[in-house]
């Protein structure tokens, strides 16, 4: 999850595409096999967004966090109130940020009892549990409605004065159904998609948890954003309406999905689009022979066509793309990899980025992290080609927290009651480096 490298609304959620217009026509050469994989993951993700595939509860539930203050306004008259009460939600949600309606103190009682009948609720869910690096970073376990869980992350930057940035790492889905090699949450399956105001949510906790606000936003957590783009981009407005955050700050990564970086190209963000490596990766290989023994999707965006979107992508915008090359030792991390990466890149402009990402060590996997001088010597080989590098630091290895270490034992099964799973307390939850 992390930092990791690679944003109101599309007219249309890309894993409602059919699977004939996901995979590219041009793409006669894909296999069957590599067809089904990437259609297989895009009807998880669309079956997971329909109300009928969520407890009836939840599907049920009307949430107000994620509504904009002239949509609030509008509730406000719709339920016989004067629309300055909607001014008063958007107050209470996204500046004081009340949990319950029944805490809106500021409300009359009678407009609170109204939105109760109605249904609404603010959409918070509890923590779940947190823990804490010996660098400062925290993750979180929030438990949604459904009773899944989610993890979402948050790490800190500190100087001589205190904390300076705050970056809050959140999770699409819950899981991720593409399964790269490498990545813990991909070895934990795919549940479901989230919901706007899950994602918005995660943000907000992490501010709860620092008392500070967020800075920062990268979409780099569990799950692939662009499988659920709908909600995302709808996370991304609130975001940057109504919790403030600007669009510079927030960064939206994936792994690579046919047909979707045109669309949000469309939509003209000042966000940054990164091609990551934290739950799936994107190039983490010089040559498309290599990337698909890493990536199992690769089959189905070969690299020309992911450098031609990406290409698209800075004309229609002007935002730099920034790629997440995750460095496995003795795989991808030598000398003439490298020459081939910057290759590649300079054959297709000079707009891009490299992040290297020292492999993070999961449980199960038979990777290995690369040595620290293979890394400097990897980074120099781009430098001499003039190609941007930049060496992501480890945070929150020791939580499990870093890049590509989110794995959460109850991805596939939700929690059944709360009194069958009591979390121990912080301090039985933190791992000393």
């Amino acid at each position: 999850m992390m930092i990791a490298a690679a944003s109101s609304t599309l007219l249309q959620h890309v894993s409602s595409v059919s699977v004939a217009n996901i995979v590219r026509p041009g793409f006669r050469s894909l296999s069957a096999a590599s067809a089904r994989n990437l259609s297989t993951a895009a009807a998880a993700a669309a079956a997971s967004s329909s109300p009928r595939s969520l407890s009836a509860a939840q599907s049920d539930t009307r949430v107000l966090l994620g509504l904009s203050e002239p949509e609030l306004q509008q509730l406000a008259v719709d339920l016989g109130q004067e629309g300055y009460r909607g001014k008063q939600l958007h107050h209470l949600i996204y500046k004081r940020k009340v949990k319950e309606v029944d805490d809106f103190s500021q409300l009359p009682k009678a407009f609170r009892n109204v939105l109760q009948e109605a249904g609404w609720k603010v959409g918070r869910s509890p923590i779940f549990r947190t823990v804490t690096a010996a660098d400062g970073t925290i993750k979180l376990l929030i438990k949604l409605e459904d009773n899944r869980l989610i993890e979402t992350v948050g790490i800190p930057v500190n100087d001589d004065k205190g904390l300076t940035r705050l970056t809050a790492c959140v999770s699409s889905q819950v899981g991720c159904p593409l399964r790269c090699s490498f990545c813990a949450t991909g070895k934990g399956g795919f549940s479901r998609n989230l919901q706007a105001h899950e994602i918005v949510e995660q943000v907000l906790a992490i501010e709860e948890i620092f008392k500070h606000r967020v800075t920062n936003v990268v979409f780099m957590g569990m799950g692939e954003p662009m499988l659920n783009l709908k909600a995302v981009l709808g996370a991304h407005r609130c975001l940057n309406k109504d919790v403030e955050i600007g669009q510079r700050m927030i960064t939206i990564s994936t792994v690579g999905v046919p047909n979707t970086i045109k669309k949000l190209a469309s939509h003209k963000l000042q966000s940054t689009l990164a091609f990551r490596y934290t739950n799936c990766h994107s190039l983490h290989a010089s040559n498309q022979k290599l990337r698909e023994t890493i990536v199992p999707s690769a089959k189905s965006y070969p690299l020309d066509a992911i450098m031609q979107d990406c290409k698209d992508y800075f004309l229609q915008t002007s935002r730099r793309v920034s790629f997440e090359y995750a460095l496995l030792a003795g795989v991808n991390d030598k000398t003439e990899h490298a020459v081939e990466l910057a290759e590649l890149l300079q054959n297709w402009g000079r707009n891009y980025h490299v992040n290297l990402i020292p492999f993070n060590p999961i449980e199960g996997s038979d990777y290995q992290r690369p040595t620290k001088k293979g890394v400097l010597n990897f980074a120099s080989t781009l430098e001499a080609r003039k190609v941007t590098v930049s060496i992501r630091q480890p945070r929150g290895m020791d939580a499990s927290a870093a890049c590509g270490q989110l794995r959460n034992q109850f991805q596939k099964s939700p929690l059944l009651t709360d009194s069958e799973i009591s979390p121990p307390p912080e301090t039985e939850l933190a791992v000393a480096c």
